[in-house]
């Protein structure tokens, strides 16, 4: 395995940028069977005094807004972490840490300007 300068924290950094994405694709969508089911602490007419409980949490889009600039954020740290553990590992050259930089930073907008945060699907992990 190549790098490992920065004890592959990167990846850790990738875990905390799909946590926000998944937390932006569930804002407000109603909870999944299971999840319900994980909520069994509640008595069965919780539900019909709180219904908006039977969704996640709604967050206002200023605040999802913020949500989709800190992925972004973290997602270009995830990569310059890699680039740079590459580098200094000496399985990159200057000329490919670069060449992959760009690429990846490049790989990356052409994402986010497709992204679409509506991947949440029933039974995904809650975070």
């Amino acid at each position: 395995m190549s790098g490992g300068r920065f004890d592959y924290k990167q990846y850790e950094i990738s875990n905390i940028a799909d946590g926000v994405k998944h937390e932006i694709a569930k804002n407000g969508k109603p909870k999944s069977p299971e999840q319900l089911k994980y909520e069994s602490w509640r008595r069965d007419d919780w539900y019909e005094k709180y219904p908006e409980d039977r969704n996640h949490y709604e967050y206002p889009e200023a605040v999802i807004a913020e949500f989709k600039k800190g992925y972004e954020i973290l997602r270009k740290a995830a990569i310059y972490t890699q680039r740079i553990d590459w580098l200094l590992s000496g399985d990159d050259g200057c000329e490919s840490f670069l060449r992959r930089l760009k690429a990846e930073l490049v790989s990356l907008e052409n994402e986010l300007s497709a992204e679409q945060f509506d991947e949440f699907h029933d039974g995904e992990d809650d975070y």
